[in-house]
């Protein structure tokens, strides 16, 4: 009984499968090599094409031998000796039918036919459970079904199996009730056998369609289909073959006409008549040749197990199985070339370096489109509604994998750009600065902000794939192109602060220039005007800190517009110019108050008030040195310079304006703090009196310059250095006269008197003391003493030196006197005459005086 089949729980071989395979066997029992069968007889790879014929009817009617004559099949067939069942449970064999000279014959591709076991057989008995579950396994799986019956069983109810079709028929009409939109039609193609011919084949068709019509009347039908027809889920084929014992030959040949009929055929427009072969497409379950063997496993699951047959479930099923199955296989596929770049973007971001991958867009849409491809090609044949759900899971699963993909690289070109366009704007700005400052910063960061912009832009393109709504990356663009402006203004605010790091340096250099300047002139004590020592201070003094603050006033606004310029060439809001010109101002009285605080060193201030001191001191009213007398009023002098000088020490002690004896409106002129300001703004700022009024300092004491205690030891040091001045004046005056004591006056007097009068009475002698008395007062007025004492010493001098000379030549040249002093003759040329271009001013040689220059 088919041993060389495949049967149920064997281990096939490729010589059983050459004959065909057992499906299900006598026990009820699936076999799920089926699959394997289908691939090795290469029907798995068909798709669609391919078609599924059963056979059933009483047990040895010969429908065995029927499909081996029609389909060139190998089925066991019943022994003419004996009458027994031959076909237990359903087998299945691929149509083998070729033509004479070996081609193809004009039957369709790839049929498969189904041998199922007869009904009616005294083995089964009156247990009809297994025919009944296999002619609705026939029925569920195949396009047609072939009715195996005698000539003389038309008109018989069991004969004719019709106690089985009306089953089929109740099952039938619950099958589509259930799924209405996709109802299958089925052939119902009746071969009566040993047709002798008396019964025209048309009376059969009309008796066997009567009693057709008569068991759907009397079926119980669903609410819904009350009225419908057998004609509308069946169609009908009747053919006849003569006795194929007693007309062999003719039996086959009408067994060869009858396999014509089994090609493809489609109904005519006009009267919907068959045209062409039985295989209708609406006959077709359209279950791909691939998922047939899951399919029937599940259809047959549960008949057996006599739950409802649910056609459009079992499809269902089967198309979920292996649209399931397709998926994995497809991903992995996709897992190929996906895991690589999943892997390299997670290792750069472990190593905290994202990394844009080259051509990732092109990578991903293409394997994603290969995948679903291949998906489309495989799944699409199976149940619509169930592949385009698992299409759509596929396409979630696939674009959850790339979207995670691309949102990193798209992250990765966010960083990158963002960085790149940070390094390119601040490459371009010191290269300017190089150039000597010839920049626009706001032309720097559109053109690095249109370049960064499009460079995102191209890779954000390239990622996107045509009818996937998630690949448009609007919104990362969006995002990304705010962050430039945000870095954008983080740059142009450092910027900002650059230009007022810049700004005030020059405030700082300009002030240093200007507020040095005004307290050197406190070193003058006139300040250069010749005015009086006594009366009011010189303007210079009385003044000093409107000049300042005046001068103050003017850098600061010249820096303001230096800025306001700049600024505006960054495309700077008014909020932020308003926030540097506000810090601008705060830095500059810092600026202003630390140049005030070094000029009011201790140091610096001590010789800032000797030098007024002095000036005034040593120096009369025309600015001439003053040559102090014993007689003249030094301690007047030293007194008025000392007092004066002692004033400045209260005028630069506060910031005070000379006008309003007040100090400047300093909060007025650095203002409120800005709206615009951040904590960030405010975190290198000094606080100032007066300005920040939380800090508790007042304005009052930021314009003190000086404290009290400082004041007072300034006092005291500085009457100090006066003292000091004054003492080496008085010194200098009393230096050089000698003290003769009063009484040495009283004796000259007393011993002196007959002189005194001698001269008074002599008239001569009178005039000569006139004389020598105005002279010598002449000469002192015009400082000549000097002069005539140096010419007096001088001629003494060389009065001196000339007598010496006359001497020695005496002794030398009388005989007498040498002899007495052994002194040796002069020799010739040894005398040096003396004249007076030989003589220096002291009246000597000027040889000796070189010699005593040396000693």
């Amino acid at each position: 009984m088919n041993g060389h089949f495949a049967a149920v729980g064997d281990g096939p071989t490729a010589k059983q499968y050459e004959h065909g395979i057992q499906v299900i066997d006598e026990d009820k029992a699936y076999n799920t090599n089926l699959n394997d069968y289908l691939v090795e007889t290469r029907v798995a790879e068909a798709g669609f094409n391919y078609h599924l014929i059963s056979v059933f009817g009483s047990q040895s009617t010969g429908k065995s031998t029927l499909l081996n004559h029609l389909f060139k099949t190998d089925f066991s067939v019943m022994s003419e000796t004996e009458r027994r069942q031959t076909t237990k449970g359903i087998w299945m064999s691929k149509n083998k039918r070729v033509s004479a000279d070996g081609g193809a014959t004009q039957m369709a591709d790839n049929i498969l036919v189904m041998d199922v076991e007869g009904t009616d057989g005294r083995e089964r008995g009156e247990d009809q459970d297994f025919e009944r579950k296999s002619a609705l396994f026939a029925l569920a799986t195949s396009e047609v079904l072939i009715v195996n019956i005698w000539e003389h069983q038309v008109g018989l109810y069991q004969g004719a199996n019709m106690g089985l079709l009306k089953t089929v028929f109740e099952v039938n009409l619950q099958l589509f009730l259930k799924d209405r939109q996709s109802q299958t039609r089925s052939l119902l193609f009746f071969v009566i056998r040993d047709h002798i011919g008396n019964t025209p084949l048309s009376n059969l068709r009309d008796t066997l369609i009567q009693d057709l019509t008569r068991i759907w009347s009397s079926i119980s039908k669903p609410q819904g289909l009350e009225n419908s027809k057998i004609e509308d889920y069946f169609d009908f084929a009747f053919a006849a073959l003569p006795h194929k014992i007693l007309q062999p030959d003719k039996f086959l040949e009408e067994v060869d006409k009858l396999s014509t009929r089994f090609t493809a055929g489609h109904r005519s427009a006009k009267d919907q008549e068959f045209v062409g072969g039985v295989f209708l497409p609406e006959y077709h379950r359209r279950i791909p040749a691939d998922g047939l063997s899951v399919y029937a496993e599940g259809v047959w699951d549960q008949i057996v197990n006599n739950k409802d047959l649910d056609l459009p479930t079992q499809q269902e099923l089967l198309a979920q199985f292996r649209c399931d199955e397709i998926s994995r296989e497809v991903l992995v596929g996709f897992d190929a070339v996906i895991v690589p770049l999943e892997e390299q973007q997670a290792e750069a971001a472990r190593l905290g370096k994202p990394t844009v991958l080259p051509n990732l867009g092109a990578t991903g849409s293409g394997a994603r489109e290969k995948c679903v491809k291949t998906f489309e090609t495989q799944a699409s044949r199976y149940h619509k509604g169930v592949y385009a759900t698992k299409r759509a899971e596929l396409e979630s699963k696939i674009d959850t994998r790339l979207k995670a993909v691309y949102q990193t690289q798209l992250s990765a070109a966010h960083k990158a750009g963002v960085a790149a366009f940070s390094e390119a704007v601040t490459s371009a700005v010191k290269a300017g600065q190089k150039a000597g400052g010839a920049y626009e910063f706001a032309d720097i960061v559109a053109k690095q902000k249109k370049k960064t912009l499009d460079v995102f832009r191209k890779e954000a393109q390239s990622l996107l794939i045509p009818g996937v709504a998630w690949t448009n990356f609007k919104p990362q663009y969006r995002l990304f192109e705010k962050e430039l402006d945000e870095v954008s203004a983080r740059l142009r605010k450092e910027e900002m602060r650059r230009l007022a790091i810049r700004v005030e340096r020059w405030v700082r250099s300009r002030l240093g220039d200007a507020i040095g300047l005004e307290f050197n002139r406190l070193g003058s004590g006139r300040g250069g005007s010749g005015a009086p020592e006594t009366g009011e201070k010189p303007t210079t003094e009385k003044d000093l800190w409107d000049r300042v603050w005046n001068a103050f006033i003017s850098i600061v606004k010249e820096a303001e517009t230096r800025f306001a310029d700049r600024a505006k060439s960054f495309e700077a809001s008014p909020e932020e110019v308003e926030v540097g010109l506000w810090r601008l101002r705060r830095k500059s009285w810092v600026a202003l108050r630390e140049k005030i605080e070094e000029e009011m060193m201790e140091s610096n201030i001590l010789m800032k008030l000797r030098e007024n001191f002095e000036d005034r001191f040593r120096y009369d009213e025309e600015g001439v040195p003053r040559i102090w007398r014993p007689t003249d009023d030094i301690e007047g002098v030293y007194t008025r310079a000392r007092e004066s000088t002692l004033g400045l020490i209260p005028l630069l002690s506060r910031f005070r304006l000379a006008e309003t004896y007040a100090p400047p409106d300093l909060p007025g002129f650095i203002g409120a703090q800005p709206a615009a300001a951040e904590p960030e703004d405010e975190e290198d700022l000094v606080p100032i009196g007066g300005v920040d009024e939380e800090e508790g300092k007042s304005l009052e004491e930021e314009m003190t310059v000086l404290s009290e205690s400082k004041r007072q030891d300034l006092v005291v040091r500085f009457k100090k250095m006066a003292d000091g001045v004054y003492v080496e004046a008085k010194r200098s005056a009393i230096g050089g006269i000698t003290q003769v004591p009063l009484y040495f006056y009283v004796i000259l007097l007393v011993l002196g008197w007959n002189e005194i009068m001698m001269v008074l009475r002599n008239p001569i002698l009178f005039m000569l003391i006139l004389v020598l008395g105005g002279g010598t007062y002449l000469a002192h007025s015009l400082n000549l003493l000097g002069p005539m004492l140096q010419m007096a010493n001088a001629a003494s001098n060389q009065a001196v030196e000339i007598g010496k000379e006359k001497l020695r030549e005496f002794l030398e040249n009388n005989e007498t006197v040498r002899q007495a002093i052994a002194v040796p003759a002069r020799q010739q040329g040894s005398s040096a005459s003396i004249s007076m271009d030989r003589l220096d001013s002291r009246g000597k040689k000027a040889q000796e005086a070189e010699a005593d220059d040396d000693f």
